[in-house]
């Protein structure tokens, strides 16, 4: 399997030397990653750059072409040199927290598992969570069922019965219900377990899948899950099943190429690293900020142009945290998975100018000209404490913070005392 991280160029030229932000792939697969880019719901991951070469964006996870080829885009968590494996940390430990499983649940399902490629943690995730499902019982469901038999058992079908020829006249054509473990729920779970045994690589899920095939024989396997997926009930009798559910859809609608429609058959399960951190810092402030105060992700409320002569409003401005008290907005929050360096002052930082502008708009409108502002960074080796203050008015401060992924907490400094909402997360 090949591993490279974020924005690396994959290439089919044998003379190129590897690395994790150089590949080397096979022909098939740069052919089908060229179809993948020219679809519109794929197309953004990854560009063409030159012949021979392509270019990926900031999305990270798992690509598997038709020829079987794997290739594991792993989050850029530090300049320079990284370690896979803590990468990898990294996406795990962000990922379960953006699919909302509780820190007690990620923890059981045993994190630190990180020598396993992302696809086989997905597996491994699901496979646990499957064995606790197990050991508390699987939810068994009423089903009706329609035979004929030699004798009454249920209803008898009258209106089949009369139609019944005289060489059959002995038996019974009746509707009875049984008591069965082959409800929709396990269905599905039975389908993501037939793909997990077919596909995973790691000895260890491999006998934890087989091992649970033979539990699960009974249950019938599904043609087309994802019609299915929406259907899966949260009954207070199937609370046992929440915690599996995200893992169960996330094999079916991701990782089986069997279930994709078209020609561009293959695993191309991508998560955009902006979103995933952005959602994950959202996550981990809500758990931190208590009453009064209240933490809004992607407000909207506010437009660049205001209403002229009976027009709508236009420019939406979205922010992806706004932290509100009594109705009034206090504090502008916004994410940015990009890592910027204390040492490059002379180059702003690191620092987007657009970055900057987009938060004077947000000052201006969400805090009207006057407040504390942050911008939200990943925490890496040249970027471990809080930059000073940056004035964009008089009145209106801005804030350039690293976000500690391993303590899920911004890292503290002067900007605490603008921050009564944050001052003890």
């Amino acid at each position: 399997m090949i591993q490279v991280r974020e924005y690396a160029q994959l290439t089919t030229d044998k003379t190129a030397c590897p690395s994790l932000d150089l590949a080397i792939i096979k022909q098939e697969t740069f052919d089908w990653l060229v179809q993948l880019s020219e679809k519109e719901s794929y197309g953004r991951f990854i560009t063409y750059k030159r012949p021979q070469y392509l270019q990926l964006h900031s999305y990270v996870g798992y690509l598997e072409s038709p020829c079987g080829e794997g290739i594991e885009v792993l989050p850029k968590t530090g300049l320079g040199l990284q370690e896979p494996d803590n990468s990898r940390a990294v996406l795990c430990k962000m990922l379960s927290s953006v699919l909302q499983l509780s820190y007690k649940e990620a923890q059981s399902a045993n994190l630190n598992r990180m020598n396993l490629p992302i696809h086989e943690w997905i597996y491994y995730q699901f496979l646990y969570l499957l064995k606790e499902l197990v050991a508390s019982g699987l939810r068994f469901d009423y089903q009706r069922v329609e035979e004929e038999s030699r004798f009454i058992r249920g209803q008898l079908d009258i209106t089949v019965q009369q139609r019944q020829t005289v060489g059959r006249a002995h038996l019974f054509h009746i509707r009875h219900d049984v008591y069965h473990s082959n409800r929709l729920e396990n269905q599905l779970i039975k389908t993501a377990l037939d793909y997990v045994q077919q596909h995973c690589r790691s000895s260890e899920n491999w006998r934890l899948a087989n091992e649970f095939s033979h539990i699960l024989d009974p249950i019938a396997s599904l043609r087309e899950p994802l019609n299915s997926m929406h259907k899966w009930s949260d009954i207070k009798i199937l609370q046992s099943y929440r915690a599996i559910k995200p893992w169960c859809q996330l094999i079916l609608e991701k990782l089986n190429p069997n279930f994709q429609k078209g020609e561009h058959r293959g695993i191309a399960l991508l998560f955009p690293m902006e979103i995933l951190f952005e959602k994950y810092v959202a996550r981990c402030l809500r758990r931190d900020i208590k009453a009064p105060w209240q933490l809004t992700t992607q407000a909207s409320s506010k437009h660049m142009v205001n209403n002229q002569k009976g027009l709508k409003p236009r420019f939406q401005l979205k922010p992806d945290l706004l932290i509100s008290k009594e109705r009034r907005n206090h504090h502008v929050l916004d994410t940015k998975w990009k890592l910027i360096s204390f040492n490059n002052s002379d180059n702003n930082f690191n620092i987007s100018q657009s970055d900057i502008y987009q938060l004077f708009a947000y000052g201006y409108k969400y805090l009207n000209g006057c407040g504390d502002m942050m911008l939200i960074y990943p925490k890496h080796h040249q970027f471990e404490i809080p930059l000073e203050c940056f004035y964009l008015a008089e009145e209106l401060r801005l804030w350039a913070i690293p976000f500690c992924i391993e303590t899920d907490k911004v890292v503290i400094g002067e900007w605490v005392e603008r921050f009564p909402s944050l001052s003890k997360a």
